[in-house]
């Protein structure tokens, strides 16, 4: 079963997120990919998979992902953020994180949690169902 996945990372884990999506690619390739603006161009190019990109982070676009969470059109984030490099849009940044608390959806914000995210048989299973809480 086909996942959309968001991948978002701040300008000092793009690196990571680009060697952790490199090392996942075979995987990542079975499902459909989102994107911040310039991470989803540069995952493009290094993975040669279709990313859609939506607008840088600052620009609106982790608001644009968190739309989908809200919307429940995604299944997955994998947030490389920057604890230690404030971010002029934190306050878009921690709002995303709420939604993912709020919605129960799957989030990872480091490479060891998104390895297990990304390992995990419930992940994996096509029929998995994400326990979504009615408001």
């Amino acid at each position: 079963m086909q996942k959309t996945i968001a991948l978002v990372a701040h300008d000092h884990k793009k690196p990571d997120l680009v060697k952790w999506s490199l090392a996942h690619r075979s995987e990542l390739s079975k499902h459909k990919l989102v994107a911040t603006g310039t991470t989803g161009g540069i995952l493009k190019k290094e993975l040669n998979l279709d990313v859609h990109c939506f607008n840088s982070g600052p620009l609106g676009g982790d608001q644009q992902i968190g739309a989908l969470i809200a919307e429940h059109r995604l299944d997955c984030l994998i947030f490389f953020w920057d604890p230690l490099n404030p971010a002029p849009h934190d306050p878009d940044v921690k709002a995303l994180l709420r939604l993912c608390s709020v919605w129960n959806l799957p989030v990872a914000c480091n490479v060891a949690t998104a390895d297990m995210l990304f390992t995990s048989p419930a992940f994996l299973e096509a029929d998995y169902q994400q326990n979504i809480p009615n408001f």
